[in-house]
């Protein structure tokens, strides 16, 4: 391994890491404005009826969601609906920190099922839109990542 590939990668990991962070306090700025819609069926019908007001799509898989054919179709589905509106995508992994950051318990209070953390919109409602320097270094890794035609870059969020 050369120096530039030492330099390289710890750069990037540092990247990924500054990033996953950024990720994270996006998700918990955005719920607390109410700027979250969560799931799969959920977000497809924002989409359909606004997709304007979308700034960001996270598709949040664990190594045993790899299989599931019919999640991995929705998630197909909704990354071209992503590309043709230009909407910045993120696929990632940690779907326990991803509980963590929304505060998901595995039973809501009245019993019933988690909601679907496979699929997570972040809005910016034009009225009171988010200003938050997180939405705008995710935004610019998205970006960054499309000059480098990585469509859709991949982010792990780490337990803590």
């Amino acid at each position: 391994m050369t120096l530039e590939e030492v330099v390289g990668s710890n750069s990037t990991e540092k990247k990924m890491e500054t990033v996953s962070q950024a990720l994270e306090e996006l998700l918990v700025a955005a719920q607390r404005q109410d700027c979250l819609t969560v799931g799969v069926y959920e977000s497809a019908k924002l989409m359909n009826v606004d997709p304007d007001s979308v700034v960001l799509c996270v598709l949040a898989t664990d190594e045993e969601d790899e299989d599931d054919i019919a999640l991995q179709i929705h998630f197909t589905l909704l990354q071209a609906f992503c590309c043709d509106n230009d909407i910045n995508i993120l696929r990632v992994s940690g779907m326990r920190r991803l509980g963590q950051l929304l505060e998901e318990d595995t039973k809501d209070n009245n019993g019933n099922e988690p909601r679907d953390l496979h699929c997570i919109l972040v809005t910016n409602p034009p009225v009171q839109p988010l200003q938050c320097q997180a939405l705008q270094d995710v935004g610019s890794f998205c970006e960054e990542s499309r000059c480098r035609n990585q469509w859709v870059p991949c982010l792990e969020l780490q337990d803590r």
